[in-house]
């Protein structure tokens, strides 16, 4: 019997090109206010929370500020329950496939298009 072997998703693996040096790149702050610890995967398009400047998923039903796309999570990261990370993520300046964004489960068709219009803003242009 052959045995399978499913790679996961890699940093940047979402990355087409970017900006020189890390003009491309910001760091963030996500928060996770749950009792369980939260994986978020390299290529989820985020949102900036506008009550305190944190980061989370976007998801264009959203009404703190996560409603806007404003860039793309660089890699793996698992915020612990109850606890804050930081992370790097694509603010501007890259093409990025968008066959390999992530979305917050429940993202229609027709939210992922308004995220990729808020990103096309910032520079960011899916391919």
């Amino acid at each position: 019997m052959a045995t399978v072997l499913t790679e996961g998703r890699r940093r940047g693996g979402f990355l087409v090109s970017e900006a020189e040096g890390t003009r491309s790149r910001e760091v963030g702050k996500f928060i996770n206010s749950g009792s369980v610890d939260l994986a978020l995967p390299a290529g989820l398009v985020i949102g900036q929370l506008t009550a305190d400047g944190s980061w989370g998923g976007y998801t264009n039903t959203g009404t703190l500020g996560e409603q806007t796309a404003s860039g793309v999570l660089w890699d793996n990261v698992i915020v612990p329950a109850g606890g804050t990370i930081s992370a790097t993520y694509i603010a501007r300046d890259a093409e990025v496939n968008a066959a390999e964004l992530q979305y917050v489960a429940g993202d229609s068709a027709a939210d992922k298009t308004a995220a990729l219009v808020d990103l096309r803003a910032l520079g960011i242009i899916a391919r």
